[in-house]
């Protein structure tokens, strides 16, 4: 019993991070039918730059919160320099673009830090707490919480708020939405920044757990679409329970299997998805009139 919970402890903590790069795609696909694969990169720069400016003297906080900026504000960047002048271009090219982004971004993190793996201090200490004869670290907490956190003020923003019905709206039919007077290139800005905002505050809630480098954002990225996908590709509820499935998953191959074929358990839902359902768990599925 004691392993069973032991496997489910870290496999919510990991999922919880999946989740949150899985929302950040949730974002940016409502808003303009992208799925961006720099997300990943985003949850590296939010780690790195933390590290970097808490180890130059700042507060670990005041660390945190200019390294979800500055992330925020690369966002916005790929955005106006990337994806704003390929408006109109197959969905594929705009794929292949935040492709080449995270290249980009990994490159320039190489040449700005450095190789190594990293890591500041966690939050609340690092003395693990104990559960039904499992142990979890304070860490975790920090991070699941985190994650549902971002769930419930996504679907506070999506639901309640005229800005995230008009990011719906865009998604929808965009020259519809500028029709009614939606400042759709706003919306578009609005999206990558909250997304890298997102992806970087999942990179500072996870790095005292797992380490930071360069080249992290690969397999984050990786896994956060198939958990996306795993719930529905645009779906926020989905994005959550998709990413919490995909952690226990991996954490039951690993446990149960042996940790080498931890990292195909991706791949296989992703599989498995496109072949049994390719709406997700929570997707609607599309018709169209003809």
């Amino acid at each position: 019993m004691s392993e069973l919970m032991q496997f489910l402890l870290s496999g919510v903590t990991v999922g919880a991070v999946y989740a949150l790069v899985a929302l950040g795609f949730t974002i940016i696909y409502n808003a303009s039918d992208v799925v961006n694969f720099a997300q990943g990169e985003f949850v590296m720069l939010g780690g790195m730059i933390t590290v970097f400016a808490h180890q130059a003297g700042l507060p670990l906080p005041l660390a945190a919160l200019i390294a979800i900026a500055v992330t925020s504000a690369v966002g916005v960047a790929l955005n106006k320099l990337a994806i704003e002048p390929a408006r109109g271009a197959p969905v594929v090219s705009l794929i292949i673009i935040t492709i080449g982004a995270s290249i980009l971004i990994r490159g320039v993190t190489q040449l700005v830090f450095d190789k190594q793996l990293h890591r500041f201090p966690a939050f609340s200490g690092d003395d693990p707490i104990h559960i039904l004869g499992a142990t979890i670290l304070p860490q975790s907490l920090w991070v699941i919480a985190g994650a549902f956190a971002v769930f419930f003020g996504l679907w506070v923003f999506f639901t309640k708020t005229l800005t995230g019905k008009a990011l719906l709206a865009t998604s929808n039919n965009r020259l519809a939405a500028q029709l009614v007077g939606i400042n759709t290139n706003f919306i578009m800005t609005l999206s990558f920044a909250l997304s890298a905002g997102i992806g970087a505050l999942a990179g500072v809630l996870v790095t005292p757990i797992t380490l930071v480098s360069y080249d992290v954002g690969i397999a984050l990225a990786l896994k956060g679409f198939a958990a996306a996908m795993l719930g529905g590709m645009g779906n926020p509820k989905g994005a959550l329970v998709g990413g919490l499935a995909l952690g226990v998953i991996e954490a039951m191959t690993a446990g149960y299997l042996s940790s080498q074929y931890k990292d195909a358990a991706a791949f296989v839902v992703i599989l498995a998805v496109l072949f049994f359902m390719p709406q997700g768990l929570f997707g609607k599925k599309s018709t169209e009139r003809v």
